[in-house]
């Protein structure tokens, strides 16, 4: 069984990457604002209003924020004026967004405000709290991140199982280097566009809790 983070660790996680998260989305934001305001067009040219996906997360300790996403699926709905299933809404151009990772842009404004960081377990749905093991809630020991551990090692290609384990594995072996490392796996797999969806569908499915629940 993995052992709990050190005091370094917690130094680290708590100090030095809070600071250099900030300064880090501070210059990103600047930097990557062209790409930004252009995306934020096309997808109002493509897909309409609004530009932007906002929907409660759990993050830190389960403290409910926010989070920002680009909109990459469209509004059809069915005879009973219902919503499609996600699979069908998503089209072309939103999963161009998608492989490029490009949607996930805006939640540097989340870093910024505290809520998220770079590397991080993914910050999923509330309705997932109750269902989770008493390890698997450790994941929100830390907070949330736009990539982690699990996102490098298979993220949409691996069961909710085994993200959660990975995700576990972080929290007890955060430090400078292994985000480093993250951020490094992170950068290559959207260049080469591996692991964005699922073996058996293009969205991930929902999480309906453990088969043999430990608590």
């Amino acid at each position: 069984m993995d052992s709990k983070p050190t005091t370094a660790n917690k130094f680290y996680q708590n100090r030095i990457k809070p600071l250099l998260d900030f300064s880090l989305a501070f210059l990103l934001v600047i930097l990557f604002s062209p790409i930004l305001f252009f995306t934020a067009l096309l997808i109002r040219t493509k897909l309409g209003s609004p530009v932007l996906f906002t929907q409660e997360r759990p993050g830190k300790e389960g403290k409910i924020f926010k989070i920002y996403k680009f909109r990459t699926m469209n509004d059809k709905r069915d005879k009973k004026g219902e919503l499609l299933p996600d699979e069908q809404r998503l089209e072309g151009f939103g999963k161009l967004i998608r492989k490029s990772s490009l949607d996930e842009l805006p939640q540097l404004f989340n870093i910024l405000k505290g809520e998220m960081s770079f590397v991080g377990p993914r910050p999923l749905l509330v309705e997932y709290l109750p269902l989770y093991s008493k390890e698997q809630a450790r994941r929100h020991e830390v907070k949330p991140g736009i990539t982690g551990w699990a996102q490098v090692n298979g993220r949409n290609a691996i069961s909710w199982e085994e993200k959660f384990a990975l995700d576990v594995w972080y929290v007890n072996h955060i430090g400078f280097w292994l985000d480093c490392k993250i951020l490094w796996k992170t950068f290559y797999k959207v260049l080469k566009r591996k692991d964005i969806h699922s073996k058996t569908s293009p969205t991930m499915e929902k999480f309906q809790g453990n088969p043999n629940p430990k608590h």
